[in-house]
């Protein structure tokens, strides 16, 4: 729901902020003191056209802030109308693209009246409503799309021309067996081949590094020697004991490491041939990496991604025969789904337009029409036409003129169609009617309000007794300046309001009387 709405400097208002409640919400005061401007400004929130006439006289510009409550988060929207330049727009404090304040504000708000936001004037979103008024399972016909868009794709990727396809097998089979040929399986064979390498590199270094290291450890006066000094000093004395203990383990470890050296070097032998070969190998490995992979990884997978393409193109004969015939079949499901989406999009059709016809009698449409239009593969082009008038043809809502019709209209959908944005406002409603219509549309406003926050800009009393809170706006004129203020009316407050239009008399007992009597019928 629509929570707060704060406005500033939008056309006579100056500055006005408004705390919403749930339910239907009525909005009057008296001609011209800036009711529609509130609509207005809600329109700008959702994406509504801005224009550098909306900004109040000597301000440098307008602004609108909506705070919009989702259950589980808040979003805020803010828009910003310049007296000069390009207007601004931002959702939750980030700026934003018109484009994407209308997408955001087309699931919040629809606006009913003459403004273009009202969802049920798109073709997709009463196709979507039909579905859902006529229980119309799409599950079958979805899971048709899906299977022949993926064998398109398949038949797509097998390749269709012969002469495509051979250049194609030639150029895999090539590098397929280039792979092959280089026998890899080992993704460390490269780093395994360069410490050999660094060794084979170096192998007169590393035998004088062996040698040095046994000389240190196992020479006359080497640490061998020195530990054997050690525990000759040290005797068999008692106190003693511990410390000769561990170095007779140094002593074996010494003798140990010794014999290690000896061995490591007694390895160690130059091998020129080797050391090529290791050579040849590495850059083999590194132009296998330079075409087809970063690392031998990569290259192996590409390996076995080519041998099957190259399995697949080969087979293209027989594949091609299976998927033609799966896709063949899967045509055939496609059809049939498609064929019993459009027989339930058309059966429920006349039972979706004359629920709404049934509405609109109660509300000064006595002889109007709508009726649901199907046509086109699946039923897809689904189109609700209206005539307020008898000898009037049919028509797309979207080309529905009056700007009352129209919002009364949408009143019916909306009191059969329950799906919609959570809030909803009406402007030019109860245009040209008046008496037992006007008790009807508020009643009927009141009922939507029970699931959605309903917003109706109304001059009939009948119309806003129903509303489950009431604000009114008013003009002040001071020094020929003209400004707007909003305030929320109970008790007293409301009956003069509710007088006030019923009259022109708010302080007429017998105008007091009749809006008390509106009340308490709405009550009950």
């Amino acid at each position: 729901m629509l929570s707060e709405l704060r406005v500033c400097n939008l056309g006579v208002i100056e500055e006005l902020s408004l705390v919403l409640a749930p339910g239907m919400t009525a909005v009057t005061g008296e001609t011209g003191a800036g009711k529609t401007l509130v609509v207005t400004a809600i329109e700008l929130l959702v994406g509504g056209k801005a224009e550098a006439s909306m900004v109040r006289p000597g301000a440098d510009e307008a602004v609108v802030e909506g705070r919009f409550d989702l259950g589980d988060r808040e979003c805020i929207i803010r828009r910003v109308v310049p007296a000069k330049g390009r207007s601004r727009a931002y959702i939750d404090g980030n700026l934003a693209t018109i484009a994407e304040l209308s997408e955001v504000g087309a699931g919040l708000v629809d606006l009913h009246g003459q403004h273009d936001h009202q969802s049920l004037l798109t073709a997709s979103v009463q196709r979507q409503s039909l579905d859902r008024f006529g229980s119309v399972d799409l599950g079958p016909l979805r899971d048709a799309r899906l299977a022949v868009r993926a064998l398109d794709e398949r038949r797509a990727a097998l390749g269709g021309d012969p002469r495509d396809r051979a250049r194609e097998i030639d150029l895999l089979r090539f590098q397929v067996d280039e792979l092959i040929a280089s026998s890899l399986d080992d993704p460390e064979e490269d780093e395994r081949l360069r410490t050999e390498a660094e060794l084979l590199a170096d192998a007169g270094g590393y035998r004088e590094a062996a040698a040095a290291s046994l000389d240190a450890l196992s020479a006359d006066g080497g640490a061998s020697d020195s530990v054997g000094k050690a525990l000759a000093s040290l005797g068999d004395r008692e106190l003693f004991a511990p410390l000769v203990s561990r170095l007779r383990d140094v002593q074996a470890e010494l003798e140990d490491l010794s014999r290690e050296a000896r061995t490591s070097a007694e390895q160690v032998e130059s091998d020129p041939e080797r050391l090529a070969a290791i050579g040849d190998r590495r850059k083999v490995l590194q132009d296998l990496r330079r075409k087809y992979g970063e690392s031998l990884v990569e290259v192996m997978a590409w390996r076995d991604e080519a041998s099957s393409r190259l399995a697949e193109l080969e087979g293209h004969d027989e594949m091609a025969a299976a998927l033609d015939a799966d896709y063949a079949e899967s045509l055939a499901v496609l059809e049939k789904a498609e064929a019993a989406v459009a027989a339930a999009r058309l059966a429920a059709a006349p039972a979706l337009g004359a629920a709404v016809v049934s509405h609109l009698p109660d509300l000064a449409l006595a002889k109007a029409r709508l009726e649901v239009e199907v046509s086109g593969r699946a039923g897809r082009e689904v189109s609700f036409r209206f005539a307020a008038n008898p000898g009037m043809d049919l028509q797309p809502l979207s080309k529905v003129a009056s700007g009352g019709e129209l919002a009364r209209a949408m009143l019916a959908l909306r009191l059969v169609l329950t799906e919609g944005p959570p809030v909803l406002v009406f402007d030019e409603v109860d245009a040209g009617i008046g008496g037992a219509a006007a008790v009807a549309v508020g009643r009927s406003l009141a009922a939507i309000g029970a699931g959605h926050q309903v917003l109706v800009v109304t001059h009939l009393a009948q119309v806003a007794s129903w509303a489950d809170s009431h604000v009114v706006v008013d003009k002040v004129v001071a020094r020929s300046t003209t400004t707007t203020t909003i305030a929320t009316v109970i008790d007293e407050d409301r009956i003069t309001e509710l007088a006030r239009m019923l009259s022109g008399t708010p302080e007429s007992s017998t105008a007091r009387q009749h809006a008390r009597e509106l009340l308490d019928s709405a009550k009950t």
